[in-house]
This record gives structure tokens, sequence and C-alpha cells, in this order.
């Protein structure tokens, strides 16, 4: 059984600790690298669902009898993709706050 851990939850982590070390100046390197890592984490997110629906085929048609993979990869595509919605909310909602705020 290979169980590999999901990569992009810790690159949000570390860029959230730099955008709030560079409080003054423009910060479109942050920027970037934060668009970068949430394209990451969607490619991740859509592997995952792809190795899910793989390990689900094999299994139904008894290529692979091992219900532990079958149930670690579902697992992994399903807390995958939670994180890209809940990353995905935060960003909407401080676009969101963003429009609200008046000048």
């Amino acid at each position: 059984m290979n169980i590999t851990p999901i990569q992009h939850v810790s690159l949000f982590d570390n860029l959230v600790t730099e955008d709030s070390k560079k409080v003054n100046g423009a910060n479109t390197e942050t920027f970037e690298a934060l668009l970068n890592s949430a394209m990451g984490l969607i490619k991740e997110t859509e592997d995952a669902t792809n190795a899910a629906e793989q390990a689900e085929l094999e299994y139904m048609l008894g290529l692979n009898d091992s219900v532990t993979d079958l149930l670690v990869a579902q697992q992994k595509a399903n807390i995958s993709l939670q994180y890209t919605v809940a990353i995905k909310n935060a960003v909407t909602q401080a676009y969101q706050e963003i429009m609200a705020i008046q000048f």
C-alpha cells in the first residue's frame, strides 16, 4: 500500500506567514505564488480523484482485492476536495469583503 501526503497544504501556511511579514509595499510575487499554489492544489485534487476512480474500477473488476487501498484513495480524494473548497470559499469571502470596502 502506497500512501502519499497531500503536498500543497503546507505551501499555503508558508504564504500566510510570509505575507504577514511583508506588510509594506506591493506584494505581487506573493500573489503569484499563492495563485500557482492554488493551481497546484486543484491539479492534486484532480489527480487524487482520478486515482480514487481508478481504484474503484480496479476493485469492481477484481484486479485489486484490497479494500484498504480503495478506502485510502477515496478518503484522500475527499479530504483534498474539502480543502480545495475551503480555500475557494476563503478567497471568495476575502474578495467580497474587499469589494464591500468603500473609499
